[in-house]
């Protein structure tokens, strides 16, 4: 029985729903070394530039900036390395086909601890043009507006 219960996030990446339009998410485990595990559990990581990929059937992530463990010695890890991603055969296949189709990328969205266990939930998305950004903006800003409008409305109690 594991000592956690829950979901905790370390860290996640707000950039990506920005930039990228996402397909798919998947939720992966990732094969650390112990001092990555605790400077994960001190809540620190950065998904910034990360990423990852299928390589002879096997999904990496890579990039992905997990800083060296404070009160580590000379077994500390390195902060930017490749690390290995834990998926079902039938998911790397899925995600490997998907990716291979052309302008699908896989990106990480969050890294977190689900019952004690550390995951990262990575996404198939494809990169959105910058007229695509400024609809989103847009949509999201009249949205906003419109909300307003109606709650106005409301209070004022027609």
């Amino acid at each position: 029985m594991p000592r956690e219960k829950g979901e905790k996030v370390v860290a996640t990446n707000r950039k990506a729903r920005h930039d990228y339009l996402i397909e798919d998410t998947y939720e992966a485990g990732m094969v650390l070394s112990g001092t990555e595990v605790k400077s994960l559990r001190a809540g620190r990581a950065s998904l910034v530039d990360g990423y990852a990929f299928i390589e002879s059937g096997e999904a990496w992530l890579d990039a992905v900036h997990i800083p060296e463990y404070t009160a580590g010695t000379w077994t500390n890890h390195p902060p930017r390395r490749k690390r290995k991603l834990l998926l079902h055969k039938a998911e790397i296949v899925k995600i490997s086909h998907k990716t291979k189709e052309g302008g699908y990328t896989l990106i990480p969205l969050k890294i977190y601890f689900s019952d004690g266990k550390a995951k990262v939930e990575i996404a198939v998305a494809k990169g959105k043009k910058e007229y695509d950004k400024r609809q989103t903006l847009r949509e999201r800003q009249d949205k906003r507006e419109s909300d307003r409008a109606i709650s106005a409305r409301r209070n004022l109690g027609d």
